[in-house]
């Protein structure tokens, strides 16, 4: 089993209805990096990323705008053979439960082989101004 870093790379996003995103309207931009810790071949794995769009409310629960999927089981094939790959950025569309397009969202993945050295000191996890 093959361990790695999933970086994704928030660029910026496009037309998403229905919130005046932190002042940007439906136009958001983001510049902002992800990492993961992820396992190829996993037990049972999808191989897909699931971004799940939510907007910032102060005084009421935040409301879901809809998510975008990225496939990354070729993605981590190449990386494991050739040691790293990438997706260049490019947009995907944010669909709501029913399907129905509600903008898109421009993302990059890099996927990069761990060559173990004994240590662990990376550090993994999510959104750095996350709350949760």
């Amino acid at each position: 089993m093959a361990i790695g870093l999933l970086e994704v790379q928030l660029l910026n996003a496009k037309g998403l209805r229905g919130t005046d995103f932190l002042g940007a309207g439906g136009n958001p931009v983001w510049d902002e990096k992800i990492a993961f810790k992820v396992e190829y071949p996993g037990q049972g794995a999808d191989y897909k990323l699931i971004l799940k769009i939510m907007d910032k409310d102060t005084f009421s629960t935040d409301d879901f705008l809809g998510q975008a999927t990225i496939y990354v089981k070729d993605l981590l094939e190449l990386g494991v053979e050739k040691g790293s790959a990438e997706i260049q950025p490019k947009k995907y569309s944010i669909v709501q439960a029913d399907q129905c397009y509600c903008g898109e969202i421009q993302v990059g993945v890099t996927f990069t082989l761990k060559v173990e050295d004994g240590g662990n000191h990376e550090e993994f996890g999510g959104w750095k101004e996350s709350y949760f």
